[in-house]
């Protein structure tokens, strides 16, 4: 097991993101077919389902904090920090973006709104650790 609590996290966002990924890929593949899927994906064809468009929103969604995600646990394993608010922040995030898929899968909004802005938080929490 990694030697740093955040070492860990980081681990298991990259399954979330792998978790993110399939999603994605199995709406849209759903919606245009395996051929589509095994083919080169020539042009610039866009999911027009509800599913397949929401499981591709959340993705690009999930990438958007997860590179400061990623630096900052990195960051405060390298700084040596191993609880505290910091460790607090990364699990906010984490659990937050694991709550988010379903809220936004289901099109559920404003809780989705607050699942988000709650990891954001969490990001500032780490982000407070590290830089203070």
């Amino acid at each position: 097991m990694a030697g740093s609590p955040f070492l860990v996290l980081v681990a298991w966002s990259a399954l979330l993101l792998l978790i993110h990924i399939g999603l994605q890929g199995l709406t849209v593949t759903q919606e245009f077919g395996p051929e589509w899927n095994a083919g080169p994906r020539d042009g610039d064809k866009k999911p027009t389902g509800k599913l397949a468009g929401r499981a591709d929103r959340a993705l690009r969604n999930f990438l958007e904090t997860y590179a400061a995600f990623v630096g900052l646990a990195l960051g405060l394993a390298i700084a040596g920090s191993d609880g505290g608010l910091g460790l607090t922040g990364a699990w906010v995030w984490f659990v937050c973006r694991i709550v988010y898929i379903p809220l936004y899968l289901a099109g559920i909004p404003y809780i989705r709104s607050l699942v988000w802005l709650g990891s954001l938080a969490g990001l500032a929490m780490m982000f407070a650790t590290l830089a203070f």
